[in-house]
């Protein structure tokens, strides 16, 4: 059969060529408009504790802070009187004026110091937004330009430095920073992999092949994906990873495919004949490989994150394009092409020296020789390198998680100076008292003060916003009276109260303020201890009453736990399902169980470099990271696995089709390991160089989540590709013998060839 389809698509090769040239223009007119359909806020499908406190925000009071912006405002004089108060109060009403800003709480509505720095030249103030019926983020830009113009008719207002920031405007500069690193990160590894390339083919035509497959994956990935995204959500985290791994893989399954075709034509066939044969080979084992890297990312789907099934559906996407462009627009450049894709020939006689098999072939028998003493020393070092995995923490890094260079990420610098960055995430508690008792009243106010009392006595908490923590304080009697007449507060404080009692009086909202010591890291353990606290009714006044914790760090751990909950699941079935198809396509039972065993320690290594490197913070100024992130966030792991273990495989198929392919031939192990060793060590080495290459680049992007996923994909490729496929598997295939073909071999008589021996079955 794949030889018929091999015949078909050789003989149609002119046709097959002006298709994908109609399909990746399409593509490319198609996939700059991606970007503007990608979401910058994900979050769980499910319904979890924080995303229902912040549906009772939205829902229950008038003007609520659910979606905020965070302003402020630096300047060389004082910001609560004179040119600087004016400029506050303009700023202000500007924001007021706004189309979706419902509100604005600052020094001027609150009289609360907090808003203001102790010096007196740098202030904030909050702006509610009204999410009904618009995208958030539509609102940043408006904003900032309308700032800018009042500032711009103030005298010296050079002086004066206006940041908008908040969880929109830093979600909106990370789709702007993903754009750019993605865009500047292909075009720095064009050069680079085709520098590669040409190394291992040694000729500039059989290295732009390579070069034209990966970005139309890229490209014919990112059109679909666009498409994809007016019918699904799609996170803007599948920009980098369509990079990643459309030119990872399409340039890994290319290099395969078109080295294969050059041995055939130099084993004496024609190039029709040379492109047929390729196909049946080198092709099947493309589409092997990439049925098992689809496997990876098809897990993801089972994930109930946005962002984990938009890299699942990405994934899918891109590798499916890779796999088909290499199975069919290649082989039929190649049969068009010919010899023609050894120009120019000066170069081959330079780079001979790597393409010589005589390396690879001692290599191989020096193994033969050793084999227990190779599996035992790269077992050893594998399990050196996994030996950090004991102390891998789960959660959002301490340090390095807002983009650095961003007017957002400024403006979280702006608020860390004044010890203020805590307001821009807060923990929000809704308290939704039971019928009969209002959170005005007595009992409700003494419950509130009680919790507030009590979150206060933690030192990793700076400060509570609520009904009972007004500025100056006051006792309950006090606040009894002084609620007596809500609407009468509410007239005086439309602000605060609109913001912070619900318009049916029985909810409220109390907001606990970290102070900016507590890093991300140790803010979801206080999550995790309030959720304990109001669980438990140990405050009487509270019994019988709602509470939800929510904010950004509660959804954050909503998020991790729904997601480990399935990462068992997903674990299983990628190795199950992986080991199942090796089974199947290399009719073997120890090959498939050596294959998971053998991925499994490298992504195992993977993860413990990963903790050494980012959480633990030895050696991460490499790659800009100042200090440790003291934990790694839940999407690290989970994506590594998924796609690591799909990658990872491509050499191990890659290896195996060739030993396979040997054994069929000859009937002996330690003959076939060495040749399809040697036959495929450079294909390996050269496919790593550029995998590496491409992951390795992104290790440097300026999102601390794609710099985790860059050098992890990196560091496995390197480790896989090295130790696991160059060491340990035909070490263990040497030590196995004709096991790993069990039960699909029998002993046969030296001299017996295939044809003989199924004659005799015959």
């Amino acid at each position: 059969m794949l030889e018929t389809l091999g015949t078909a698509l050789v003989r149609w090769r002119v046709a097959v060529i002006g298709v994908w040239a109609v399909i990746g223009a399409v593509a490319a007119f198609q996939a700059p408009k991606t970007v503007a359909r990608l979401q910058v806020k994900g979050g769980a499908n499910e319904t979890t504790e924080a995303r229902v406190a912040d549906s009772l925000i939205d829902a229950r009071f008038a003007r609520p802070l659910s979606e905020f912006f965070a302003v402020t405002l630096e300047g060389p004089g004082p910001l609560t009187e004179g040119i600087g108060g004016e400029l506050l109060d303009a700023l202000i009403g500007t924001t007021r004026q706004q189309p979706h800003i419902e509100g604005v709480v600052s020094w001027r509505s609150t009289n609360d110091s907090l808003f203001v720095a102790a010096d007196g030249g740098t202030t904030f103030f909050l702006a509610s937004l009204d999410t009904s019926g618009t995208v958030a983020g539509d609102a940043v830009l408006p904003l900032r330009q309308a700032l800018d113009s009042v500032r711009r008719r103030y005298p010296d207002s050079d002086r004066y430095t206006i940041l908008v920031t908040g969880r929109t405007p830093l979600d909106l500069d990370i789709r702007t920073v993903s754009t750019e690193d993605a865009s500047r990160n292909e075009r720095r590894l064009v050069p680079i992999t085709l520098a590669i390339l040409i190394l291992a083919f040694g000729a500039l035509v059989a290295a732009v092949l390579p070069i034209v497959v990966g970005v139309m994956a890229i490209t014919i990935g990112l059109a679909i994906v666009g498409l994809l995204a007016n019918v699904t959500p799609m996170s803007i985290f599948v920009l980098n990873m369509i990079s990643m791994i459309g030119l990872g893989v399409g340039i890994d399954y290319s290099l395969l495919v078109v080295t294969r075709f050059r041995e055939e034509l130099n084993a004496g066939l024609r190039s029709t004949e040379a492109a047929v044969r390729t196909f049946k080979t080198a092709g099947h084992a493309v589409v092997t490989s990439g049925a098992t890297v689809v496997v990876g990312f098809g897990a993801l789907l089972l994930t109930p994150l946005t962002e984990t099934r938009s890299v699942g559906i990405a994934g899918l996407v891109v590798v499916a394009a890779a796999v088909l462009l290499s199975t069919t627009l290649l082989p039929a450049l190649l049969a068009s092409l010919g010899r023609n894709i050894d120009r120019p020939k000066w170069l081959a006689t330079r780079l001979a020296w790597y393409h010589r098999p005589q390396i690879w072939e001692r290599w191989a028998r020096g193994l033969s020789r050793h084999p227990y003493r190779a599996a035992a020393a790269g077992t050893a070092l594998i399990a050196l390198l996994t030996l950090p995995v004991t102390q891998l923490k789960i959660g959002l890094p301490s340090s390095n998680w807002w983009p650095e260079g961003t007017e957002a990420g400024a403006g979280v610098a702006t608020l860390e100076r004044m010890d203020r960055a805590g307001y821009l995430q807060p923990i929000r508690v809704v308290i939704t008292f039971p019928e009969g008792t209002t959170a005005t009243s007595a009992t409700g106010l003494r419950g509130l003060r009680k919790l507030s009392d009590t979150l206060m006595a933690d030192p990793r908490v700076a400060d509570i916003t609520s009904l009972v923590d007004l500025e100056p304080p006051r006792g309950i009697l006090e606040y009894s009276f002084f609620y007596a007449e809500p609407e009468v507060v509410r007239a005086e404080y439309p602000d605060f109260l609109d913001a912070y009692l619900g318009t049916d009086n029985q909810t409220t909202l109390m907001d606990v303020v970290l102070s900016d010591t507590t890093s991300l890291t140790t803010a979801m353990t206080v999550v995790e201890e309030l959720r304990e606290i109001v669980a438990d009714s140990s405050i009487r006044q509270l019994r019988g009453a709602s509470v939800h914790v929510g904010g950004y760090v509660a959804g954050a751990l909503d998020f991790q736990e729904l997601l480990l909950a399935r990462f068992p699941l997903i674990v299983g079935l990628i190795l199950g399902v992986t080991a199942l198809m090796l089974a199947i396509v290399f009719r073997s039972v120890l090959v498939p169980i050596k294959a998971v065993v053998m991925n499994s320690l490298s992504v195992a290594a993977t993860f413990g470099l990963i903790v050494l490197v980012f959480q633990e913070g030895i050696g991460g100024q490499i790659f800009g990271i100042n200090g440790p992130t003291s934990a790694i966030y839940v999407l690290v792991p989970v994506l590594v696995f998924a796609v690591v273990f799909g990658l990872s495989m491509d050499y191990e198929v890659f290896l195996l089709a060739r030993i396979k392919e040997a054994f069929d031939r000859t009937g002996q192990n330690t003959l076939a390991t060495r040749e399809g060793l040697s036959a495929t060590a450079s294909v390996i080495t050269s496919a790593a160089l550029i995998m590496i290459a491409v992951f390795g680049t992104f290790a440097f992007a300026r999102i601390l989540v794609v710099q985790f996923i860059g050098f992890g994909l990196a560091v496995a490729v390197f480790l896989d590709a090295t130790i696991i496929r160059m060491v340990l598997v035909p070490s263990l295939m040497q030590i196995a013998g004709e096991w790993n073909w069990w039960p699909g071999w029998r002993k046969r008589p030296p001299g017996e060839t295939p044809d003989e021996r199924r004659q005799t079955a015959s």
